[in-house]
């Protein structure tokens, strides 16, 4: 832990360490974040928040014809069903951080992952990222993009990506 000392006194303060952890619907987030409570989470002033970007809904149509733009009723179903969803992901993943008797924070952005994250790690002064792999080949990469090939190349602050396991082949 890093010692401070504080401009009033002589006396030292210790600066909590901030770990932020990524986490969708995808079961690698979560194996992400499994990982980080089993293996990084050991000192009670480290402070974890769980982030969850939703993608902006865009709501124009572009069917075969002219474009349709989507109602003010639509619009609000699909934010809500979007704020809704996120909720479940961040209760669940609270939920994992409850059992290992860690304390967690939640936030919900919305934007691009691969920007949004970067960008809440750097105002939030993280001391870690924690991210996991899909683990795409890098045809699948090249086309969807890697939020985590990203995130590495352009987020300021250490980051770790955690890939998930390999499927061990079934013996015959």
């Amino acid at each position: 832990m890093e010692a401070e000392t504080s401009a009033a006194s002589d006396t030292p303060v210790t600066r909590k360490k901030m770990i932020m952890v990524a986490i969708d619907e995808s079961e690698e987030s979560f194996y992400a974040l499994k990982w980080a409570l089993d293996n990084l989470i050991n000192d009670p002033s480290i402070i974890i928040t769980l982030i969850n970007v939703q993608i902006p809904f865009t709501p124009m149509v572009y069917p075969a014809g002219p474009v349709v733009f989507a109602t003010p009723t639509v619009v609000e179903a699909v934010r809500k069903g979007q704020q809704e969803n996120a909720t479940r992901i961040l209760s669940r993943a609270l939920h994992l951080c409850q059992q290992k008797m860690v304390k967690a924070e939640t936030l919900i952005v919305e934007g691009d992952p691969k920007d949004m994250i970067c960008q809440t790690a750097h105002e939030l002064h993280v001391d870690l990222l924690v991210i996991g792999s899909r683990g795409l080949g890098k045809i699948k990469r090249a086309f969807l993009g890697s939020v985590s090939d990203y995130c590495a190349h352009h987020v300021q602050c250490p980051i770790l990506i955690v890939k998930p396991p390999k499927e061990n082949p079934k013996s015959s």
